[in-house]
């Protein structure tokens, strides 16, 4: 009889490592006492005044982490792009990884924070999976301010003429909660304000946040604030923030936010952890200048973009590195053993039984994120992120389907081994960078109209057969060019869990319908929302969140948090 082998939580991990002080993962680095502020014992705030000393230093090498389409049965990329951090820096390179922050509505939820796991994480993960430095807070505080101005605006005379009927500006909450999706304001009389309909986006998904990310200063903050459309008037022109005189304000409120996070991982590797908009919402990476930061402060960065490659890592390299002047030098796609078998049709209770006939119908997925990856022209790297439950008849079965794809793979055992189990991964990343030619460009140019721009990502990314545009996204379409915001690029809100916009089809779908129903205009953040199917952009609980497991003890230590 075999015996049971029984593993640390990834919280109990966590509250039993040791962590260097914050001012000796700083001092790693270089970095003058001048040039950032501790919060606490172990984490602290890089000044921005950093980034324009280093100005002139070279930029290290950026790794970009994406994953296969996520499924229940979990994929790891947090914890591969921490435990590949860890590994570059013990194979040679000075690595700093950049990681998004986590949302509260998720952890509660069901998805857990995005701290990595096992021996793959960043730390304090209690701190960060938390109220952190208080980032989302303020980000929180920002977008809800906005709506107060607004509204009083309107209750105070509406001199710009601002039809409530078309107030595009919502409400914001960092938790999932259904029932504010749709609500009414304003009810009482008078004296409580106009009565109209509104509704609460999840923080993540508030365009501050994409504000947040994509700014290279706190000049570019508040320009960028300063163009966000909140409403149209009357004659169906937009309205702005800048012209209710809100910028000032919302990027006062942010001067401290704006500062990247600094902390450390359980091998002590700095990590910046700044900025956390969803991918399937939003644009899905952390903040460029976090991001562009750590590239002058160490030979290599390791960053992530939330859930697969056809989501973030789109946004990665159509928007973030387009806007901030990032030139990729690979991505590394994390795939799991138990998430292709899922795509193969296997339910998730038979996932630790072994079955090489599914995972070999799962690879199709992996097949489709990989030659989207290629579209990009930079080199890819498979990573086969190790679960206890994996046989090495199945791992040796992806190698080879990717040996015969001539893509290169590695298996990552993280999880378990930290660093240790990432070095061969490591090794196969910088082997790839020397090796391969490196031929990055965005997808497609930004002179395409609105609607070819979304036709190239839904048919060159998702595999669409076909696009359809609501009437109102025909109309929007038309109405977003009379402004000159048809130059701009496209940011897709779609379900994470399919190439398609419904859920429900895994795998690697053929000669489906992508329908857009609506855009949105996220102007100060540059670019336009298109909505697909039923997605939300504020999430629900769980029947069982994730929440009613968690707890304190009496001596102050977290329970349940993963």
């Amino acid at each position: 009889m075999l015996e049971k082998v029984t593993y640390k939580s990834d919280i109990e991990i966590a509250q039993s490592a040791k962590m260097l002080r914050i001012e000796e993962i700083v001092g790693q680095l270089g970095i003058d006492e001048d040039d950032w502020e501790p919060y606490g014992r172990y984490k602290g705030k890089l000044s921005l005044d950093l980034f324009q000393k280093l100005q002139n230093v070279e930029d290290g090498k950026v790794v970009l982490v994406t994953a296969i389409s996520p499924t229940p049965a979990g994929e790891g990329k947090s914890t591969v792009t921490v435990g590949l951090g860890q590994a570059l820096n013990r194979v040679g390179k000075k690595t700093i990884i950049a990681l998004r922050e986590p949302s509260l509505g998720p952890s509660m939820g069901i998805k857990g924070g995005a701290a990595g796991g096992g021996y793959s994480q960043v730390m304090p993960m209690e701190d960060i999976n938390l109220h952190f430095t208080g980032d989302l807070h303020a980000i929180t505080t920002a977008n809800n301010a906005l709506a107060a101005l607004i509204d009083n605006h309107i209750h105070q005379g509406n001199e710009l003429n601002i039809d409530p009927r078309r107030i595009v500006w919502k409400r914001a909450l960092d938790m999932n909660d259904r029932a504010l999706r749709k609500i009414v304001i304003g009810l009482g009389g008078p004296v409580q304000g106009v009565p109209r309909e509104d509704g609460f986006d999840i923080t993540v998904a508030s365009e501050i946040m994409a504000i947040f990310c994509l700014a290279n200063n706190l000049e570019d903050l508040k320009l960028r604030l300063s163009r966000m459309v909140v409403a149209f008037d009357y004659g169906n022109e937009p309205v702005t923030a800048g012209d209710l005189n809100a910028h000032g304000a919302l990027t006062l409120l942010l001067k401290d936010a704006i500062r990247p996070n600094i902390v450390q991982t359980l091998e002590n590797t700095p990590a910046l952890v700044h900025g956390g908009p969803f991918a399937n919402i939003a644009h899905g990476c952390n903040s460029v200048i976090a991001t562009k930061l750590a590239s002058k402060l160490g030979d290599m960065v390791v960053t992530e973009a939330g859930f697969g490659a056809d989501l973030g890592a789109e946004k990665f390299l159509d928007i973030k590195a387009r806007y901030a002047g990032i030139n990729p030098s690979a991505v590394v796609i994390v795939a799991t053993v138990r998430a292709l078998k899922m795509h193969g049709g296997l339910a998730k209770e038979y996932l630790k039984t072994p079955d090489v006939a599914a995972l070999e119908k799962g690879m199709p997925n992996l097949e489709k994120h990989l030659e989207t990856l290629k579209q990009f022209g930079v080199p890819v790297v498979v990573a086969i992120n190790k679960f206890v439950t994996d046989t090495e008849e199945e791992i040796a079965f992806i190698k080879d389907w990717c040996s015969k794809k001539g893509v290169a793979s590695e298996e990552a055992d993280v999880w378990a081994k930290g660093g240790e189990g990432g070095e061969e991964l490591a090794k196969r990343v910088l082997e790839t960078i020397e090796n391969e030619k490196n031929e990055y460009r965005p997808l497609y140019d930004l002179d395409l109209s609105i609607s070819e721009k979304i036709e190239t990502i839904c048919k060159n990314v998702y595999g669409a057969g076909e696009v359809q545009f609501s009437p109102k996204a025909f109309k929007q379409m038309k109405q977003y060019s009379d402004f000159g915001w048809d130059k701009l690029p496209i940011c897709m809100a779609k379900t994470q869990y399919s190439f398609s916009d419904d859920p429900k089809k895994l795998g690697r779908p053929e000669n489906f319908t992508i329908t857009i129903r609506e855009l949105k205009p996220s102007i100060g953040a540059g670019f336009i929302v298109a909505l697909t199917g039923d997605v939300m952009t504020m999430p629900g609980l769980p029947k069982v969140p994730a929440a009613n497991n968690m707890d304190v003890t009496e001596d102050g230590k977290a329970v349940g948090l993963f």
